[in-house]
């Protein structure tokens, strides 16, 4: 499961005490934007990052003096031209870093968007800072899935920021990190809300554990795409030869492709090792929503199986033109890994239009 709220997680179980560091607000030339995180331990980073350099060497100093007097705290740091000469870095702006040291106590929202997560639901992590710039911010974290979480914020201070947690949400994957600044009518205190939209990592769904398969799970993986997968044997779907897998299944690849929830976030690589099972697999994939489909194969293996699924029934000329096969881009790949990089960058290709897509930018 790739995210990195779900990795803090497993850090937060472990039980050392921990101080993660978000960037909430970012102004001008800043090496990461809002929503760049960086966990911390009394030994040093654990992992994300705030993009190195003095930025990130700031954060963790502040993390380490923290954790020491054991209360969270904002740090405000000014990019101006001198850190860019020292440090070698593109920067000339402004940020503020939630050093949060009471990430522990969050370990049930934590939980909440994991399981959301593996059901693969979207939503927004709304974090609130109170008396941010004093010497004890408070934090609190709530994890709210599509309209149905309001409830439980509305009986308490992030009720105060309804309005702009209900827009983040049906703003959907298109919403950005964002920081929200308000007073609190009883006392006049300064109350932040920084709203996180969150979403499951594109699905890519390998049929086939092959050789090719085996590249293209390592790649996709890289990519930041969550791999699943499936092969009927056991000695070949295994964790041996694909550590980076989020899921093997060991199963009739149709019937198994057929058991998964496919959507327009759901990508799925054909490489299995013959017509039959190339055949079982597309069956199981075309026209379910899929947002990409590719089979590897020659143009007139490809052919034939077109002919087949129209004359049978199975699946119309349509669906069909929205399958990707041959597989991959055109690049002259020859060696299994080439055409694994053919195939994560159609894969890619195709991503990023969904997401041009969903921001409105074309």
């Amino acid at each position: 499961m790739k995210n990195f709220y779900a990795r803090v997680l497993d850090w937060v179980a472990a039980g050392k005490p921990l101080a993660l560091c978000t960037i909430v607000e970012a102004e001008g030339s800043a090496p990461q934007k809002a929503g760049a995180s960086a966990l911390f331990s009394e030994e040093g980073l654990l992992g994300g990052t705030l993009g190195g350099g003095s930025v990130e060497a700031q954060a963790q100093s502040a993390a380490l003096l923290s954790l020491k007097r054991g209360c969270s705290s904002v740090l405000e740091l000014a990019l101006d031209d001198e850190v860019v000469e020292l440090e070698g870095a593109l920067c000339g702006g402004r940020v503020k870093i939630l050093v949060d040291v009471s990430i522990a106590q969050a370990i049930k929202t934590l939980r909440e968007f994991q399981q959301s997560l593996s059901l693969r639901h979207s939503g927004l992590f709304v974090t609130l800072i109170a008396n941010p710039y004093g010497e004890t911010p408070d934090v609190a974290r709530h994890w709210i899935v599509h309209d149905s979480g309001l409830e439980k914020i509305r009986k308490s201070r992030a009720s105060l920021f309804d309005a702009e947690i209900g827009a983040s949400l049906a703003e959907g994957q298109g919403a950005q990190p964002r920081l929200v600044k308000k007073v609190l009518p009883e006392d006049g205190q300064e109350i932040w809300a920084f709203l996180e939209p969150q979403a499951p990592h594109p699905r890519l769904v390998i049929a086939g554990a092959g050789h090719i398969g085996q590249a293209l799970s390592g790649l996709g993986s890289l990519l930041d795409f969550e791999v699943t997968v499936i092969d009927d044997r056991s000695a070949f779907a295994s964790r041996d030869r694909f550590p980076e897998a989020d899921a093997l299944i060991v199963e009739d690849i149709g019937r198994a492709i057929q058991e998964l929830s496919l959507g327009s976030d759901s990508y799925v690589v054909i490489v299995t090792r013959g017509h039959a099972r190339d055949a079982d697999a597309l069956r199981a994939s075309i026209g379910r929503g899929a947002a990409y489909i590719g089979m590897i194969g020659s143009k007139r293996k490809v052919a034939l199986m077109r002919e087949n699924f129209v004359r049978n029934g199975w699946a119309k000329e349509s669906d069909l033109d929205l399958v990707h096969s041959p597989v991959g881009l055109q690049i002259g790949s020859k060696t299994v890994g080439e055409i694994a990089v053919s195939i994560a960058a159609e894969l890619v290709l195709v991503r990023s239009r969904a997401r041009l897509k969903v921001g409105g930018a074309g």
